[in-house]
């Protein structure tokens, strides 16, 4: 089945996986290792939060940042692809983002994709003072963002002028590797404004939710692309949710009970394991296809077992191959 990719999430302490390793060095071994582990064991890409507190509370508890993690990542590996779920608009200016994300498409020699979305989590953007505006505020500031980091991307002196972010000469030197450039991934199921938002600008939409819900938001995201005049076939369909694979059921509920899995919002086991990509190896394969023959092609799911390495070994020995 050609065309179907996967990636993982590295390890960066946003919900609390590296809490039982003392030693701030070791949990970035631990998160250094897993991207590398991805990269051997076939992933396509390897995936970071940018997110500075821990959910589901903070928790005074390590969270290394996103850009930092992925300019490492892309310097000690070389050919796993290198993305963000999803850049928060609002925590740099777009200008600045624009720099970054060519700086390290150049390092990673042409491997980033860059996801970006307006941002939700309104106890971060409080704590490190950032303003949070209305929803529609943070979108119209995605959209500019998205228009402004493009424009810097291919102009020589990038120009432009916004509601919210304006450049006169700015340059962004040197360029991303990637040509066009690198894809763009723009997170967020808001239906009125976030998925009209993809139908003008993304390259890859990420949304969620059970297959009907995911069949739902895909079928408002074409009816935008009509609005619009865009191929809806040139935006490819992404999801995330959690992963969490075992030989067995038995295997499974034993791990839970230990401790070892589980989701870590407290929602209790049943709906967790229905409503995400959990079970054995054929019970994952079967969650997927759903989505696949619903039009997803790219799956970024949460491994729910870090820092343990058992699903992610087992979804890249057990699961992928049933795809490829």
């Amino acid at each position: 089945m050609p065309g179907i990719k996967f990636g993982a999430f590295a390890p960066q302490g946003w919900k609390t996986e590296l809490v039982g390793i003392p030693d701030p060095s070791d949990k970035w071994a631990k998160c250094l290792e897993t991207a590398q582990l991805a990269e051997e064991l076939g992933y396509d890409s390897i995936w970071v939060y940018d997110h500075f507190h821990n959910v589901p509370a903070p928790a005074h508890e390590t969270v290394f940042e996103c850009w930092t993690v992925l300019a490492a990542i892309a310097a000690a590996t070389s050919k796993i692809r290198l993305g963000q779920m999803v850049s928060c608009t609002s925590y740099r200016p777009p200008a600045l983002t624009a720099k970054i994300t060519s700086t390290i498409d150049v390092i990673s020699g042409g491997r980033l994709d860059w996801g970006v979305g307006a941002g939700w989590y309104d106890g971060e953007y409080r704590a490190y003072g950032y303003e949070f505006p209305e929803a529609k505020v943070r979108i119209g500031m995605l959209r500019e963002a998205v228009e402004l980091v493009k424009i810097m991307w291919s102009e020589a002196d990038a120009k432009y002028e916004g509601r919210y972010y304006r450049l006169d000469g700015a340059q962004c030197d040197p360029k991303p590797l990637q040509q066009p450039h690198p894809p763009i991934w723009i997170g967020g199921g808001g239906e009125q404004l976030t998925l009209r938002v993809v139908a003008r600008l993304g390259d890859k939409a990420n949304f969620g939710g059970s297959p009907e819900q995911f069949a739902h938001k895909r079928d408002v995201l074409h009816g935008h692309c009509k609005d619009v005049g865009r191929d809806p076939d040139e935006i490819e369909l992404t999801t995330c949710m959690e992963v969490c694979v075992r030989p067995t059921e038995a295997d499974m509920l034993a791990d839970v009970e230990a401790g070892r899995a589980g989701s870590k919002w407290g929602e209790p086991y049943e709906s967790w394991r229905d409503n995400n990509f959990v079970g054995t190896p054929e019970q994952v394969a079967e969650k997927l296809q759903r989505y696949i023959d619903l039009g997803c092609t790219y799956f970024v799911p949460w491994t729910a077992d870090y820092p343990e390495h058992d699903t992610l070994r087992l979804f890249a020995t057990e699961v992928i191959p049933n795809f490829r």
